[in-house]
């Protein structure tokens, strides 16, 4: 940061995925985590919802000596807190909060909220009263751990993310204005409905208004929280230039900062334990596929992968899917492709056939019933991959040269079939494909880059379009990263792009595939927290100064 900059003393930042590991913004607040923390030396303090209570937690180690003094004036006040360490790099500090006490004063915090800020909480459904909960405890502890500092000159930010944390940061504007507020959106609630409601986002982009589509789409509660959220923090930010364009439009408020997600590639393997990792994955996953399709893939198959949340069309899985279905007509296809979808279902139970292949040490020539799915599924004549390959007939038979197999389950190493970690997977894959139509973001395409694996990705996900703007030109498969253009319409030609993207990739030389990886790798280096620290220490300093004006008055 530079010297004119108001450096904070304290951030606090809550978020929904503190300690709680369900979707992309964990590995944003983790992998940044450890850069602030080495700044701050524990002044970087992350509050989460405490889902684990007496139960031990993966993610969170408790620790009563830190803080203990305002742990016991938090009990007084009310609160109940659990103060620790979050298991991750940088091991920062991170108070859990349980939220369920505040659900009797619901309709209190909500008529507050619309006198001071005209929230509309009025169609709350779902998920939103829960968040909101949670928003306000977080609240608290903020303002009550700032009381027990004492010190008013401290410079002290609070950061909250996404909707589900707007109502503590409006909270903290109006009872603690000495703290600066700082807001990121990681994908508006709006934008990202239109989308996964099959509606053309980007052509209309223009055209729709944000208040109209909250009505139309039943989302007014999360659109009106998140607006005004907006509108009222020190500092409204987001994640990428295209979905800056989201939050002017949909928002009616332009961002002040764009904050890109970086990556902390302090646990990608080192270069020998890097090759035998990938190594036993390969092995693995050619195990897997060769138990349950009955066949005899070897180390010279191309192993694709697409993964991510299950929303079939904002994450191009249909167009995965698409894709691989035109590959197996493909003349120019130098090898076999074994694509998997890593894409978590409503997963029941590890297939017990295919866990008795696996045991066994036989070769066996023919496929189990179903071979295109590792794991039961409670949905089976309802899931989308499964339908969409049925309707294409895609039943990995014997004589097909692209073979895919969906694994409908989070992978941490326990799942019963594969029994690896999700970047334990990702290392074992030649290429990764996320033909994304609504992304934010996109860290799927920075995990693989940064761990050595050349990707294809679209200039509607906000990475790609980083990838383009850091090249001067569209990326290409040669630089590590192949960027689509995607737009509203063109989902046939984005298909087809992929399908020959594959197919150039197999019939590349050992070596050209080799500067391929070294080119990706190359390219994630640029995506670090340590190069893109700079942009929050941006934010805070316009919230600060803010915050400074304010306390003046």
């Amino acid at each position: 940061m530079n010297k004119e900059q108001l450096c904070p003393d304290y951030i606090f930042e809550s978020s929904w995925e503190v300690c709680n590991k369900v979707g992309g913004i964990y590995t944003v607040l983790s992998t940044r985590a450890k850069t602030l923390q080495d700044k701050l030396k524990d002044k970087i303090i992350f509050i989460g919802p405490d889902f684990w209570k007496d139960k031990e937690s993966l993610y969170f180690r408790e620790d009563k000596t830190l803080f203990a003094q305002w742990q016991r004036e938090a009990k007084e006040q009310g609160l109940n807190v659990r103060v620790g360490r979050w298991t991750i790099p940088g091991e920062p500090i991170a108070v859990l909060v349980d939220f369920n006490p505040f659900f009797e004063k619901k309709n209190e915090i909500y008529t507050w909220l619309w006198e001071n800020f005209q929230v509309d909480s009025l169609h709350a459904y779902g998920d939103y009263d829960e968040a909101s909960m949670f928003s306000y405890a977080a609240a608290l502890v903020v303002e009550s751990m700032y009381k027990h500092l004492n010190n008013p000159s401290l410079n002290v930010v609070y950061h909250a993310n996404e909707w589900m944390c707007g109502l503590g940061a409006l909270y903290i504007k109006k009872k603690v204005p000495q703290i600066g507020t700082v807001f990121t959106t990681h994908a508006t609630s709006i934008g990202r409905s239109i989308a996964g409601n099959q509606k053309p986002l980007y052509d209309y982009l223009f055209a729709y208004n944000g208040d109209q589509m909250a009505d139309e789409l039943n989302m007014q509660s999360k659109h009106s929280i998140e607006k005004q959220t907006a509108h009222n923090v020190d500092c409204f930010t987001t994640v990428s230039d295209i979905t800056a364009r989201e939050c002017l439009e949909l928002l009616d408020k332009p961002v002040d900062v764009v904050l890109p997600n970086g990556f902390d590639n302090s646990f990608v393997p080192k270069t020998q334990i890097f090759n035998l990792k990938r190594k036993q994955a390969r092995k693995k996953m050619l195990s897997v596929a060769n138990a349950l399709l009955g066949e005899e893939l070897d180390d010279e198959t191309i192993i694709v992968s697409t993964s991510g949340r299950y929303e079939f069309r904002n994450k191009g899985i249909d167009v995965f899917v698409e894709a691989m279905n035109r590959l197996l007509r493909d003349r120019d296809l130098k090898k076999k492709v074994l694509a998997f979808i890593v894409v978590p279902g409503w997963v029941g139970e590890p297939r017990q056939d295919l866990m008795e292949r696996l045991n066994s040490n036989e070769k066996f020539t023919t496929p189990l019933e179903v071979p295109q799915v590792t794991h039961w599924l409670h949905n089976m004549g309802h899931d989308n991959v499964l339908n969409m390959m049925k309707f294409y007939d895609m039943h990995n038979r014997h004589e097909d040269n692209v073979k895919v197999v969906f694994l409908p389950c989070y992978l941490d190493g326990k799942d019963g079939i594969m029994n690896l970690t999700y970047y334990d997977v990702l290392l074992g894959n030649d290429l990764c494909i996320y033909p994304s139509y609504y992304e934010p973001w996109g860290y799927t395409p920075l995990e693989a880059v940064a761990f050595k694996v050349p990707c294809i990705t679209t200039d509607l996900a906000g990475f790609g379009m980083w990838v383009n703007k850091e090249l001067g030109r569209d990326g290409e498969i040669a630089d590590g990263v192949k960027v689509i253009h995607r737009t509203d319409y063109n989902y046939s030609e984005v298909a087809d792009i992929i399908k020959d993207t594959v197919a150039y990739y197999s019939g590349l030389t050992d070596k050209e595939k080799d500067k391929c990886r070294k080119n990706a790798e190359k390219l994630s280096k640029k995506a670090l927290w340590s190069e893109f620290i700079k942009y929050y220490y941006e934010a805070y300093d316009i919230a600060l100064r803010k915050a400074a004006v304010r306390a003046a008055l």
